[in-house]
């Protein structure tokens, strides 16, 4: 499987959308990133390669905005160049954390 950054970045986000707008009272998300493009990739209404992480991500958001049209979301882009500290401390610690993979199975 060819994964780029772009992709793996998409599959982040849409990971972290899926888990946050499932927990209560939550009204408010802000998604700090460093990879703009990524971004772009989730409002895009083109068919192209990374379309299904960005139909999940619009599902989840709608369901989100349902829940409270008051409900916000912002998306702040700090590249890496900036060296704002709490993007520094989360870039730094994400790189230890271990994720056990799922395995999912069929049943008939």
């Amino acid at each position: 499987m060819n994964v780029n950054s772009t992709k793996a970045e998409l599959f982040i986000i849409r990971c972290r959308i899926d888990q946050v707008t499932k927990l209560k009272d939550i009204s408010k998300i802000v998604v700090i990133t460093d990879a703009i493009l990524a971004m772009k990739w989730i409002f895009d209404t083109s068919v192209y390669l990374y379309q299904l992480h960005s139909i999940t991500i619009s599902k989840n958001l709608r369901e989100f905005f349902n829940k409270n049209p008051n409900n916000l979301i912002s998306f702040q882009d700090f590249p890496d160049s900036i060296k704002w500290s709490p993007h520094v401390m989360v870039n730094n610690e994400s790189k230890h954390i271990k994720i056990d993979p799922i395995l999912l199975s069929r049943t008939s």
